[in-house]
């Protein structure tokens, strides 16, 4: 199972954008948020779906008007039915969808994820988002997989528990890669079986060769 980001997301956005939606009842801010945290996510997942050199540059080299140009597409899309106004939801997306690119960018700085490991970590966040909103979110960002997925009871975590399954992650990651070079190693050092067998056969040459010349030599 990947690091659930939509909770460590939650989380974040918790933390570093605590004035978001304060406006409101505790009940509507929490709904609000989750509601734009899987539209972003989910956008996320299928961009890197369809251009996965494109966002991954996007997440390393953060651009202003990128992020703003999805944030609009997100907020006029015909399938949106958000009951925040335009401008609240276009500038609320917009500050989420920065926060989730630089936290995947400290993730793989961290981690050391590279290209196919943040493609990975994305891509497997589709199971953590199964019923995590209602279909509209999945309509608006092409993550048609999910519409009509149930909830799943998922038991909320700290956001230490979720940083020790991200180091579980990692150090999983590194454990692979080191076991596949190591096979490579072993695959390029190994001797092959034909010269095994040819073994003998070299030495029984080597010593008919000696014998040829120290019977010359005493002829």
């Amino acid at each position: 199972m990947a690091f659930d980001l939509v909770q460590y997301f939650a989380e974040q956005i918790k933390l570093q954008k605590p004035q978001l939606f304060n406006q409101y009842p505790a009940q509507e801010k929490n709904q609000f948020i989750s509601e734009i945290n899987a539209l972003t996510l989910g956008k996320l997942i299928t961009l890197i779906q369809e251009n996965e050199n494109s966002i991954y540059q996007e997440i390393q080299n953060q651009d202003a008007l990128y992020i703003q140009e999805i944030s609009r597409h997100l907020t006029t899309s015909a399938h949106n039915q958000s009951e925040l106004n335009k401008s609240e939801l276009e500038s609320a997306i917009t500050e989420m969808l920065s926060l989730q690119l630089n936290e995947i960018k400290q993730l793989d700085t961290t981690g050391s994820l590279g290209h196919s490991g943040v493609k990975e970590l994305l891509i497997g966040q589709i199971e953590h988002l199964s019923g995590y909103a209602e279909d509209w979110v999945w309509s608006t960002n092409n993550l048609l997989e999910l519409k009509g997925s149930k909830p799943l009871i998922q038991e909320e975590i700290s956001l230490d528990e979720t940083m020790k399954e991200f180091n579980l992650m990692v150090h999983q990651q590194q454990t692979d890669h080191a076991a596949a070079s190591d096979q490579a190693i072993e695959a390029n050092t190994s001797i092959p079986a034909w010269a095994k067998i040819a073994e003998p056969l070299v030495a029984l040459v080597i010593l008919w060769i000696l014998y040829q010349a120290a019977t010359q030599m005493f002829s």
